[in-house]
């Protein structure tokens, strides 16, 4: 397993601010959202953790060095576990109000201080200070990648589940549409699951062939905690054919962890997107 790199150099920041300022405006802030992609291996997940390296502890010490060591928090959209990959996650971060900042200048300045870790901040946008990246959000979607063929993958090993059986995919499509729409998920979160309410609407929930690749897509305003991959691991039952689609409806109705499907691997789910309404990034270039 490649281990992450905690490489912070010793660089003078890029866009320092004046410290005569700051001590008048200790408590103001400007809120910054930005949109990020991240290879989650080797890290332990998003939040900060007493051991291993976290994207949240790394992208708050970019932040920190751009704001001359000053701490600057984050808030994110969804916590994702160890292992797991994001290209369209989404987080807010309260900079010092004194700081002369543009959308650019956020951008190119964490991605600048996060190298060479495998995080890279994409967008940035600045929104009102009651915004958060977390509660303002309108639905989240994830990705899971299988690869279906006899033969792992030497390039994509922490990147995708290696399945070797051939899936059937018109059984996995039958099972998936039962999971669609608002349902009582208890047998498909982890049983750790901190969440107060099972209950989740599904908005959609789709399997498809890409090559040698099944890519299994899925959409929700939240999800619950190992949701996405409890179910992607019971399609996979039903793919191999030894769980019929109707079981899964016995699955949800059992109300009972024990009675849903494994747990799939963390490396070949990703999570893709964040909704907003209306969204920060949308007027933006990406070639500025």
């Amino acid at each position: 397993m490649t281990e992450p790199l905690l490489v912070l150099q010793d660089r003078s920041p890029i866009f320092p601010s004046d410290p005569h300022a700051a001590a008048e405006n200790r408590d103001a802030f400007q809120r910054w959202a930005v949109k990020m992609e991240y290879d989650g291996t080797g890290l332990v997940g998003w939040q900060k953790q007493n051991e291993g390296v976290s994207v949240q502890s790394l992208l708050e010490a970019a932040a920190t060095r751009m704001a001359n060591g000053r701490p600057v928090s984050s808030i994110t959209a969804g916590r994702t576990d160890a292992g797991v990959h994001a290209t369209g996650q989404v987080a807010h971060l309260d900079f010092p109000a004194d700081m002369n900042l543009a959308p650019h200048i956020v951008r190119d300045g964490l991605s600048y201080h996060l190298k060479p870790n495998t995080v890279a901040v994409l967008q940035a946008a600045r929104v009102t200070d009651k915004w958060s990246a977390r509660f303002s959000a309108t639905w989240r979607s994830y990705l899971y990648r299988i690869i279906n063929r006899p033969a792992p993958s030497a390039l994509g090993a922490t990147h995708m589940w290696h399945v070797r059986a051939r899936l059937n995919l018109d059984l996995m499509r039958a099972g998936a549409d039962r999971l669609v729409g608002t349902h009582d998920f208890t047998s498909f979160r982890a049983a750790a699951c901190q969440a107060r309410n099972p209950v989740r609407t599904l908005d959609s929930l789709t399997v498809e062939r890409v090559g040698e690749e099944i890519h299994i897509r899925t959409r929700a305003r939240s999800f619950l905690h190992h949701q996405v991959r409890n179910m992607v691991g019971t399609l996979v039952l039903v793919g191999r054919e030894r769980w019929s689609p109707e079981r899964i409806t016995a699955a949800l109705e059992a109300r009972s962890r024990t009675a849903g499907g494994p747990t799939a691997p963390p490396t070949g789910l990703y999570l893709t997107g964040v909704g907003y309404n209306p969204d920060p990034f949308a007027d933006q270039i990406s070639s500025d």
